[in-house]
């Protein structure tokens, strides 16, 4: 039974994905029918990132009323309701409003069945839901695309989307049974595991070792975010207005990017039996970088679609990396608390960071994205490095970790 549980997790976090990167990949359609600035899918963009951030933090208490199963459960069929109203959506307006169930369903489902899977599952699982929404984010654009090249229109491309997710809803009503015996199991070991202390009183009146060193931490995230968030808005209008690329294949290789990302997520969990986390995440933001470098090269397009794809690459470590390697840079006592700080300065950077970027085109051209990404690769580097440095000089033997 958890084997059958565990693959409706999956299943619900590839449909987590699946609306994430369906926007960027869109909106190249789109923006002629509604004869809209560019800009305004970074406004869409962060209309959704902001009910993602009020869902995540009221995730807690409404998972504890009514349960993991039935809060994803009803988080999906808002997802999918929001896919289906952008589809017949009649103006901008129409698409804000549908904007916000979307960004208040994926919140929770994130928030909910990442908690539910490191309370009750080993970890590898969690590297391997994080891939699966990765697979979302690819299938979304090449769902998109398939009906672009089709000759349909982009809602015929959200109705499909719209179509999966419900299927999903119609799985996870078959499945709510067996979250509550999971749970029930999960409450168990729980007890069993639980340290003797009790977690409000460890800590709470001192800061973590190497606290000076958070605020970098803080920085690295923001700026990932920021660059993973922005390739999937815009990397598809960069290619249509600066390498000249039909809609339908600019989708196709925005989905290239997030199958990147998600190959290289399912390959980092095995990588990370023989090589530490900071050697990953180096080795990950010297990858994004080259990868940056070669979009801003004059080069053929064959190059630029190359580069994308090297970009998604170097990023795929990075993130589950720096999430599993809080525990180690300021102690397991204060994991939780800077966890959270993480993960909201991580939707900030999601929210803020892509739509300056389309302001700043809205005023030059989209041309200047790859100048936009190598100035955030340079930031997130010298905020990765010098957090390794602190904790390095606390810790003499830190990088051996």
């Amino acid at each position: 039974m958890s084997t059958i549980l565990l693959l409706m997790i999956y299943l619900a976090f590839i449909s987590l994905g699946l609306p994430d990167s369906l926007l960027g990949a869109s909106w190249p359609a789109m923006q002629p029918e509604w004869e809209a600035p560019l800009g305004l899918a970074g406004l869409l963009s962060i209309t959704v990132t902001v009910g993602t951030i009020v869902s995540s933090l009221g995730s807690a208490a409404v998972i504890r009323r009514f349960g993991t199963g039935r809060v994803t459960l009803v988080s999906v069929v808002m997802t999918a309701a929001a896919l289906l109203g952008f589809s017949y959506a009649p103006s901008i307006l129409w698409l804000m409003l549908f904007a916000i169930p979307l960004g208040l369903g994926g919140g929770a489902v994130d928030a909910g069945l990442n908690h539910y899977v490191a309370a009750r599952y080993k970890a590898h699982h969690m590297s391997w839901l994080h891939c699966f929404w990765g697979v979302g984010a690819t299938v979304g654009p090449m769902i998109m695309a398939a009906f672009l090249s089709g000759g349909a229109s982009w809602r015929d491309g959200y109705l499909g989307v719209a179509v999966v997710q419900f299927a999903v809803v119609l799985l996870l009503i078959v499945s709510l049974p067996l979250w509550g015996r999971a749970g029930k199991r999960g409450e168990d070991a729980a007890e069993d595991t639980a340290p003797s202390e009790p977690i409000h009183d460890r800590g709470a009146a001192v800061k973590p070792r190497n606290a000076k060193a958070v605020k970098y931490a803080l920085a690295s995230f923001l700026f990932y975010c920021g660059i993973e968030t922005t390739v999937g808005l815009w990397g598809s209008s960069y290619l249509l207005q600066v390498k000249g690329l039909p809609a339908d294949e600019a989708a196709f290789w925005v989905s290239a990017y997030f199958a990147g990302i998600t190959i290289g997520r399912f390959v980092t969990g095995f990588v990370t039996f023989k090589a530490s986390n900071r050697l990953l995440i180096r080795a990950g933001q010297l990858a994004e970088i080259a990868g940056t470098l070669i979009l801003l090269l004059p080069l053929p397009t064959g190059f630029a679609l190359c580069g994308l794809l090297i970009v998604g690459l170097g990023l795929a470590p990075i993130f589950p990396c720096m999430l599993h390697e809080t525990p180690v840079r300021f102690g397991e006592a204060h994991a939780g608390r800077i966890m959270g700080y993480q993960m909201a300065v991580a939707y900030t950077g999601s929210t803020l960071i892509p739509p300056f970027l389309g302001w700043l085109a809205g005023i030059a051209t989209i041309g200047i994205l790859p100048i936009y990404l190598v100035g955030l690769a340079a930031a997130m580097w010298f905020a990765s490095e010098r957090l390794n440095r602190m904790l390095s000089s606390g810790n003499g033997r830190r990088d051996a970790m």
